[in-house]
């Protein structure tokens, strides 16, 4: 018997599989393709329903600010996800980071931030990111190298991140934020048009992409989702590895804070607390599965706009926002079933 490679070439399906399958046979296997399809038929009864309230430039860029935010998050959900993990902690980090960027601006600012320029500004985003990164640190370290389970672990450190943020500031939200900051982070514009708190998801979607489907760190992350012990055995440092991938995810958390931010010039605390569900919710609808070792960022982009499409047409056509969450639900669970069938299916050949 020959030992396992020490570097391990992994080769990554459409959806996140293993192994070199015909590109067609791939797609209509991938839990992503059908997601895309829900999507598109999503996008088209509401256009044909309320085409001139639905199907307009003014609706699809405001569903594009308001999913920025949770795209950023999910995107770091995406990759603990694929490692057989969870993360509960992403929705008060994110409150945390936001929190701390407003305190230190409003300190560095005589109490008031509002006219602060960007230099304030600038050290406002690195402590919001600092501050993300260590509680990721703190999840990881727990779970990594303590051997807790990450569902208790998250858990523990959702409520420890809410609470310290309530702490921070009486249990009230931070409302002195730098105007320039809304003004230009928040609700500018750039390239004709093109909300700049778009652009900034964007690219750190593209990145997350990259990283995940083209890069060694990815493919050690879709191997430890796979199997961790044969992972080790190849020569993958499973637990450096974990380390690495819940500090990315706080780290994405604390830049979400402060475009959060950015966004509603305050800490929205109330805002903010199912945002972990939410990004659970988006990257399992978008493929990624719940066992470890499948997934991509382009799936998450779609999971996250689902719920999106559907709250924006049902409020257009005046439909009770009760039925969104039956719909997403309904959603959610078809993703699980055909993810548990095709893994049924994999094991069965």
């Amino acid at each position: 018997m020959t030992a396992p490679p020490k570097d391990p070439e992994i080769q990554t399906t459409v959806d996140g599989g293993f192994g070199k399958v015909p590109l067609g046979k791939r797609l209509i296997g991938a839990n992503t393709f059908w997601i895309a399809l829900v999507l598109v038929a999503l996008i088209i009864v509401f256009t044909a329903i309320a085409p001139n309230e639905f199907a307009t430039l003014f609706t699809f860029q405001t569903l594009l600010i308001e999913t920025s935010v949770l795209l950023v998050l999910s995107v770091g959900m995406t990759f603990v996800i694929i490692t057989s993990g969870i993360d509960l902690s992403v929705g008060s980090v994110l409150i945390f980071a936001g929190m701390v960027a407003g305190k230190t601006m409003e300190a560095l600012s005589g109490g008031d931030a509002s006219n602060a320029g960007w230099g304030v500004i600038t050290v406002g985003l690195v402590a919001a990111v600092v501050a993300g990164t260590i509680w990721g640190l703190i999840n990881g370290f727990l779970i990594a190298v303590a051997n807790i389970p990450p569902l208790i672990v998250t858990l523990g450190t959702m409520g420890a991140a809410l609470g310290a943020a309530y702490l921070l500031n009486g249990g009230s939200d931070v409302r002195s934020v730098p105007t320039q900051l809304n003004k230009t982070l928040g609700y500018g514009t750039s390239f004709g048009g093109v909300p700049n708190l778009v652009l900034v998801a964007v690219v750190i979607t593209l990145i997350g992409a990259w990283l995940l489907h083209t890069t060694k760190f990815g493919r050690y992350t879709f191997a430890v989702g796979s199997n961790a012990e044969a992972a080790r055995r190849s020569g993958i440092g499973v637990t450096a590895h974990l380390l690495k991938v819940y500090t990315l995810t706080g780290f994405l958390a604390g830049i979400a804070g402060f475009l959060s931010l950015a966004y509603y010039a305050s800490t929205t605390i109330s805002a903010h607390t199912t945002d972990n569900l939410n990004a659970i919710a988006a990257t399992v609808m978008g493929g990624t599965s719940l066992f470890g070792g499948v997934g991509s960022v382009l799936g998450t982009v779609i999971g996250v706009f689902i719920p999106a499409v559907l709250k924006k047409g049902f409020n257009i056509t005046h439909v009770q926002d009760f039925w969104q969450m039956i719909a997403v639900g309904a959603v959610l669970i078809a993703a699980v079933w055909f993810d548990q069938r095709r893994r049924r299916n994999r094991n069965s050949r």
